[in-house]
């Protein structure tokens, strides 16, 4: 399910995660050659990402809110 990227925030670990419309969160890891996202690296391009779709396999798997 698509869902709309609402905002990013760092994990425990330091990665980003985005904040996802429907209170989940997803890792939007840079990590070539397996996933290509150099906009992640930059406050500029996480910023250019809001409003974007991610796919949602929590919603899919009815998984409770990470966030409200």
């Amino acid at each position: 399910m698509k869902r709309v990227i609402v905002g990013f925030q760092l994990d425990s670990e330091q990665h980003w995660v985005a904040r996802l419309a429907c209170g989940h969160v997803q890792h939007v890891r840079h990590i070539p050659p397996w996933q290509n996202r150099p906009w992640v690296a930059t406050y500029k391009g996480r910023s250019s990402m809001l409003g974007q779709h991610l796919s949602c396999t929590k919603c899919l798997d009815l998984a409770p809110r990470d966030w409200s």
